[in-house]
C-alpha cells in the first residue's frame, strides 16, 4: 500500500488574458469580486477562482493597503469581521501560487456596516418559498420569500448542504450561484441574517440538478493518464494504477476505485496528497487469466466526485501491458 493512504475496503488580467497566469509568472488578479454587509460587525467577501500554472496556494484579503485575512486557494470567500458599525470598508484580493508569488490585486469592492442594534437577541424568521431553476450547467438561480425580523434583515446566507456557499444583501431575494458542476444534484437552503449576527432556521430545501454540458468541463474533473497493469507476488496479482489527479481548485484526497463497473474500494490520503502523478496498488486475487475493467474518479474539493477516468482492461498472467 503507498504510504500515506488509508484503503477503505467497500463492496489583475493576466499574462494570458482569460484570468491565469504564463508560464513563469505570478497568478492573475481575481475577477468576480463581490462585498455584502453580513451584519453591523462583518462583511462578506466572494471572488473567483484564478487559474495558474504552478497553482494558487492561498487568497490575500485587504481592507485598504492591510492584509486582514488570508485562506486556502481552495476557498473564494470569507467573513472579514470585527468591523465597526455603520462605517464604510474597501476591500481587494490577491492571489498567491505554490512558488510564493503574489498577483496584482483585483478592482476594489466597497460595503458599509450598517448601524449597531443594542439587545437584539431575536433572530429573523426563516426565509420560505425557496425555488430555483438550473441557468445552464454550471449555475442555477434561487429566490425566496423575504424573511421579517424586528429590527431588519442585513443578508442572506445561501447553503449548500450545511456549507454556506454565497452571501446577499438583505434586500435581495434573489441570486445566481455560479462555478457549479453539470449534471450534479445540489441542495441549496437560505438562511437570514440581522445586524446583531442572529441568523434564522433554514428555509426549506430546494433540490436541483444542473443539466450535462458540452463535456469539456465535466472531462476537466476526471483523473488524466490513467495507466492499469498487474503484477504477481507471493503467488497472488495485484492491481497497479496510476494516474495525474485532476487540475481543480483545491487537493483531491479521496478517490473511488471501480472494478467492472461496481465500486471495489476508496483512497483516502492521509498526508499530502500527491498533485502531479498519483499511484497505488491493491490486492486483487489468486487466479491466473482473469479480466477486470476498472477506472476511478475523484472526490473534489467541494465534496461531489468528478468524471470517471476512461477504463481500462487488465488480465492477470499475461505479457504487455496488463502482465502479471
Amino acid at each position: 500500500m503507498l504510504a500515506g493512504v488509508l484503503a477503505l475496503g467497500c463492496g489583475c488580467a493576466s499574462a494570458n488574458g482569460d484570468g491565469t497566469a504564463a508560464e513563469g509568472s505570478a497568478p492573475g488578479a481575481p475577477t468576480g469580486v463581490t462585498a455584502a454587509a453580513g451584519s453591523a460587525t462583518s462583511v462578506h467577501v466572494m471572488w473567483n477562482a484564478v487559474g495558474a500554472t504552478s497553482g494558487v496556494r492561498a487568497y490575500e484579503v485587504y481592507e485598504g493597503s492591510a492584509k486582514v485575512r488570508e485562506v486556502p486557494g481552495s476557498v473564494h470567500m470569507v467573513d472579514v469581521v470585527r468591523l465597526t458599525p455603520g462605517t464604510a470598508y474597501a476591500f481587494t484580493v490577491r492571489a498567491r501560487d505554490g512558488g510564493g508569488r503574489l498577483g496584482p490585486p483585483s478592482r476594489e469592492v466597497r460595503a458599509t456596516t450598517p448601524a449597531a442594534t443594542a439587545a437584539d437577541r431575536a433572530a429573523p424568521t426563516r426565509p420560505g418559498g425557496v425555488e430555483g431553476r438550473a441557468v445552464g450547467a454550471t449555475a442555477v438561480q434561487l429566490s425566496w420569500s423575504a424573511a421579517t425580523d424586528d429590527r431588519a434583515v442585513v443578508s442572506y446566507d445561501v447553503c449548500q448542504g450545511g456549507t454556506r456557499i454565497h452571501s446577499v444583501g438583505g434586500n435581495q431575494t434573489a441570486t445566481v450561484v455560479t462555478g457549479l458542476r453539470p449534471g450534479t444534484r445540489y441542495s441549496f437552503t437560505v438562511r437570514a441574517r440581522d445586524a446583531a449576527d442572529n441568523v434564522s432556521a433554514a428555509g426549506p430545501a430546494v433540490r436541483l440538478t444542473t443539466p450535462p454540458g458540452t463535456g469539456a468541463a465535466d472531462r476537466d474533473t476526471a483523473p488524466a493518464g490513467f495507466r492499469a497493469t498487474t503484477h504477481r507476488a507471493d503467488g497472488a496479482y495485484y492491481l497497479d494504477l496510476a494516474w495525474v489527479p485532476p487540475r481543480v481548485d483545491g487537493p483531491v484526497t479521496e478517490y473511488e476505485i471501480r472494478l467492472d463497473g461496481r465500486r471495489a474500494t476508496s483512497l483516502v490520503w492521509g498526508g499530502a496528497a500527491p498533485r502531479d502523478t498519483a499511484s497505488y496498488s491493491f490486492y486483487l486475487g489468486e487466479e491466473t487469466g482473469r479480466t477486470v475493467r476498472v477506472r476511478l474518479r475523484a472526490r473534489l474539493p467541494d465534496g461531489t466526485w468528478g468524471a470517471l477516468s476512461a477504463e481500462r482492461s487488465v488480465t492477470t498472467g499475461t505479457t504487455g501491458p496488463g502482465a502479471g
